[in-house]
């Protein structure tokens, strides 16, 4: 029976609760990172390559999504990757949908709304959009216009509809930011996108906006003719019938559009979702939570970055065995720096270990390397794009 089943270990069932508990109040995440991983031995060679160049590589891609904490990088991850794409695919875009834009600082250059040609490329553009400022121009376009044309009751309704119910705004001003996007003509598009909360919000709008206006459309024969009533009442004019005709094709289309992006988002070959982080515990924890909260929504996240790597080529016990041997011939203020650089080195293997634990086995781990310097402009992002395909090589 039941008993005689092999029982799975402990680590497996931490794995377990892992995957199962809510990440929010997850106490087993704690307890398995601070505790556990640090036991567990995987072979390199049965890991995935530790490099983007599987997502240069899939032609069939047309929507990156590049997310993670604040402040592990980003938009210098999302920079680096449509640089490498550039090389393999047509035309590629970038889009900040931040509203704190980092974009034109990265580029050392000017970025608007529309696409910019970044300097030194002939096919890669980047733009910086806020789609809650469009959604609030959409919203005074149609208050104009409903002082001014016959359909005004139409534009009213809408204006009252993106309004009244909550959290259709955002969802709305999505819905219009990937009309624009779909309306250009590249071949990939590269989000960078905000935080995770967010980012979170952003990737449910398609599901949360298909199921209101799912719910408006199968409601619309129940009420009959009482949108239409509204209409007037709000006026638009003599043929309420035909203003609320107008209404619902406007939701329709809206809906349709939804479907499409909702579709495009759950199918592993258009699209994809890169995780940032740092080799810290908070970036890990919430990297957890974003590829659980990614698995709910069915969008594909098999890459992880990690940003600001020391001596990822090297081990700690490697430098300290160096510092202990030379210890006696440094200043002690050279001591000093040394012997903090050394904890932050130990706490970031520790780290990074437990990164290679919970995510080696399926997921592509990318370790960048901390620089002397900032990486801005268009030749310092090309020289370390290259780290994103081309990997450190671990056993130096």
């Amino acid at each position: 029976g039941f008993l005689s089943l092999p029982f799975p270990s402990f680590p497996a069932l931490l794995s377990l609760f892992i995957l199962v508990l809510p990440s929010c109040s997850n106490p087993f995440l704690d307890l398995y990172l601070t505790q556990n991983m640090t036991d567990i031995e995987i072979d390199d060679a049965d890991l995935p390559e530790p490099s983007l160049k599987n997502v240069v590589d899939q032609k069939t891609l047309q929507w990156v999504f590049v997310g993670g904490k604040g402040g592990v990088g980003k938009t210098t991850t999302s920079c680096c990757l449509g640089v490498q794409l550039a090389k393999t695919r047509g035309k590629v875009l970038i889009v900040s949908t931040d509203p704190a834009h980092n974009l034109s600082d990265a580029f050392c250059q000017k970025i608007g709304r529309e696409p910019t040609p970044i300097s030194g490329f002939d096919n890669l553009c980047a733009m910086e959009i806020d789609a809650n400022n469009d959604m609030e121009e959409m919203q005074r376009n149609m208050a104009e216009q409903g002082t001014e044309e016959e359909d005004g009751g139409l534009n009213a309704m809408m204006s009252e509809l993106t309004n009244s119910i909550p959290g259709i705004d955002e969802a709305m001003s999505f819905s219009e930011l990937m009309k624009q996007v779909q309306g250009l003509d590249f071949d990939v598009v590269v989000f960078d996108t905000a935080p995770t909360g967010h980012t979170l919000r952003l990737l449910s709008f398609p599901t949360i906006l298909e199921k209101a206006l799912g719910k408006v459309m199968e409601l619309k024969d129940r009420f009959g003719g009482l949108i239409g009533q509204a209409t007037a009442l709000m006026g638009g004019g003599a043929n309420p019938g035909a203003t609320q005709d107008a209404i619902l094709g406007r939701l329709e289309e809206t809906r349709a559009v939804i479907n499409k992006v909702n579709d495009a988002f759950q199918d592993p070959a258009l699209t994809t979702f890169v995780c940032v982080c740092i080799p810290e515990f908070l970036s890990i924890f919430e990297t957890e939570r974003l590829v659980q909260e990614l698995s709910k929504f069915g969008i594909d996240a098999h890459n992880i970055v990690v940003n600001q790597v020391l001596f990822p080529e090297k081990d700690a016990e490697e430098l300290a065995e160096w510092y202990e041997k030379n210890k006696g011939s440094l200043p002690g203020e050279a001591q000093e720096i040394c012997s903090k650089m050394l904890a932050r080195k130990r706490m970031q293997d520790k780290y990074i270990g437990q990164c290679f634990d919970l995510y080696g086995e399926d997921f592509h781990v990318t370790l960048m390397p901390l620089l002397d310097w900032e990486v801005r402009g268009s030749d310092k992002l090309k020289d370390f794009s290259e780290f994103l395909t081309n990997p450190i090589d671990m056993a130096e």
